[in-house]
């Protein structure tokens, strides 16, 4: 299915600067009023870089409207940072100095533009990787995101993300905000450096002890994998085509059908032959 970019600038209150959300969609001209679900596609640290941009281009060439918001509007414009030693440092510095009220305002804003978007149906999900993969796992408790995979997502072991380095993420799954909310997947790699063993261990198990609707899966990766740029030798692209359809099949499942209202039977899964 052929795509097309555009972008729209959103006030953002708690900045005063707007957040520059780009949103790429099918490109249907004799179909003026056809409607795709929604997905928001978070990014690294270094906003939205080129391979970002081609891993959102291949979900919208499957039939869905993708929002990719750049979350350093609180410091810098809405470009790329370069794959290099100060793009990195840039990247990190402002991951801890931006507010998580604000990257929560920035979620929240990104869903708004795929609601009111006149092709999406309001069905949304949501993805992303490294730091996008946070802030995707944060998105998914918004009741209005039915799916949620995150790659490689980082400082959820160790709740560091934001300003003060003290997020509550996993506090806020302990409380029972994403039990009953939509499904979640979460992708590591085992050679991941920036989230160990320990980590992971505590992510999986403080989910499951809350009831999430969870996949956990670990592959035999570095962190970065699906990076198709500067990955420094660790894109594995057999391995993110592979994951790349799992999700697919997931935001199809979930998003990509309406189904109706669902219907909590309890007990065991009702298996239909």
């Amino acid at each position: 299915m052929l795509i097309t970019k555009s972008y729209v600038d959103v006030p953002h209150s708690l900045t005063g600067k707007p957040i520059r959300i780009f949103v790429i969609e099918p490109l249907l001209p004799e179909y003026p009023d056809a409607k795709f679900p929604g997905v928001v596609v978070f990014s690294e640290i270094y906003q939205v870089t080129g391979p970002v941009e081609r891993f959102a281009g291949q979900i919208a060439s499957q039939g869905y409207v993708v929002a990719l918001p750049s979350v350093y509007h609180d410091f810098a414009p809405p470009d790329a940072l370069p794959y290099d030693t100060e793009g990195t440092d840039r990247g990190n510095l402002y991951k801890i100095q931006k507010e998580i009220k604000s990257y929560d305002e920035d979620q929240k804003l990104s869903v708004d533009v795929l609601v009111a978007h006149k092709n999406c149906n309001g069905r949304i999900a949501a993805t992303g990787m490294c730091l996008g993969g946070h802030l995707a796992f944060r998105a998914a408790f918004d009741e209005r995101v039915k799916a949620t995979v995150c790659w490689f997502a980082t400082d959820i072991h160790s709740a560091t993300l934001g300003k003060g380095k003290s997020d509550d993420s996993l506090i806020k799954v302990r409380a029972g905000e994403l039990k009953g909310k939509g499904e979640l997947v979460m992708i590591f790699g085992k050679q991941d450096t920036h989230v160990p063993r320990e980590g992971r261990d505590l992510i999986r198990k403080t989910l499951e002890d809350a009831g999430v609707t969870l996949s956990f899966i670990e592959v035999q990766a570095q962190h970065a994998f699906v990076r198709d740029e500067e990955s420094k030798n660790r894109w594995d692209a057999a391995l993110t085509r592979n994951l790349f359809g799992f999700m697919i099949e997931v935001f199809e499942r979930t998003v990509g059908r309406d189904l109706g209202q669902r219907v909590h039977l309890g007990g065991e899964i009702e298996h239909v032959c």
